[in-house]
């Protein structure tokens, strides 16, 4: 198999962390030709560009294999016009590759319990899978923008679903679900906004089609509290796209950092695959930053892009294997660093 991967490093810890994933992957020795391409993409592409990515970019990912992106942005960037905020090569890389589905597992590793700052009975034997909206909602909806009304200043967004985009992300959550613990919990804001309401019409609907599957609703706002009171009691989260960006960004904590979790986005011919932490600018160049989130995540692509189980399977047992023998980086209270964590989970791979 050949295979064209293109690698979006980006801004603050994103070509530290990236690099180490890129190890993993060339140390297993797969079969077949595989081109690592890398471009500039956040705020690296604005100062040297202009532009947080460029059409001709875009057009070298939906012609590749996958991508594999590090994370974008800073305080650097923070007041640059909208246009040229390093966030907006995100929104243009979901759009334009067709990402609606993101998927976020969740799982607390046994000899990492204690890096979380909650009791150990409630995390052991956390396994989630959330399925984020990604390409509708809030953060996509038109209109959008400033303007002046009545003499001041506003911001204004519109959030917006159709049956379409909540009915494909429902059917792969619970698809999902399938093939794990047969429960799905769908997380809206029902009693208030008439889109949620519209999502829980719709996803009751995809229910039915799949009987052997549960479906249970909550409330975003006790979805929240449940995350931290009882986060054994989910299988698989279905959300949109806002919700899903706090909830995930919350649930990364039971793992003790969100340096340890992956992410998949799918839907498009081409997916593209992130750890869900930002830049961490204060920390760059550094050796410091957790690689771990950008690893899995490469363990995600060779199963989700490249249908390689097994491989996928032998990077994510060489992360446990190397947590196991005490490897932790900085945000874990350890004391290794990126490559010399990338070095323990290579040194894991059978």
């Amino acid at each position: 198999m050949n295979a064209n991967i293109i690698l979006l490093p980006g801004d603050g810890i994103g070509p530290e962390v990236v690099a180490q994933a890129v190890r993993v992957l060339q140390k297993l020795a797969l079969q077949g030709k595989h081109t690592f391409s890398e471009r500039l993409v956040g705020g690296c592409s604005i100062d040297r560009i202009g532009v947080p990515i460029t059409d001709e970019i875009l057009a070298d990912c939906k012609a590749a294999d996958a991508v594999l992106l590090g994370a974008v942005g800073g305080p650097k960037w923070d007041n640059n016009p909208p246009e040229t905020k390093p966030e907006k090569a995100l929104l243009a890389l979901r759009k334009e590759l067709a990402l609606y589905a993101n998927l976020r597992p969740v799982k607390v590793f046994k000899r990492l319990i204690y890096s979380s700052t909650l009791k150990p009975e409630i995390l052991d034997g956390v396994d989630i899978l959330m399925f984020r909206e990604l390409t509708g909602g809030i953060y996509f909806g038109p209109p959008r923008g400033f303007e002046i009304r009545d003499g001041e200043e506003v911001g204004f967004n519109t959030l917006l679903y159709s049956e379409s985009e909540v009915r494909r992300i429902a059917t792969c959550a619970f698809e999902a679900a399938r093939k794990r613990r047969k429960k799905v919990c769908s997380v809206d804001k029902a009693n208030i906004l008439e889109t949620s309401q519209l999502w829980r019409k719709v996803v009751i609907k995809i229910a039915s089609e799949y009987p052997d599957v549960e479906l249970t609703h909550l409330l975003v706002d006790n979805c929240a509290l449940q995350l931290i009171r009882n986060p054994k009691q989910f299988d698989v989260i279905l959300t949109d796209n806002m919700f899903g960006d706090i909830l995930s960004d919350e649930a990364a904590m039971l793992t003790g950092s969100i340096g340890m979790l992956p992410s998949a986005s799918l839907g498009g011919k081409v997916a593209l695959y992130e750890p869900i932490h930002g830049s961490a600018p204060d920390i760059a160049g550094e050796n410091i930053a957790n690689p771990i989130g950008t690893i899995l995540s490469a363990a995600m692509m060779l199963r989700y892009s490249f249908h390689l189980e097994k491989e996928a399977i032998a990077v994510e047992q060489a992360v446990e294997k190397a947590i196991e023998q005490g490897y932790r980086t900085a945000d874990l209270g350890g004391k290794i660093g990126t490559k010399e964590m990338g070095d323990a989970v290579i040194a894991n791979i059978v």
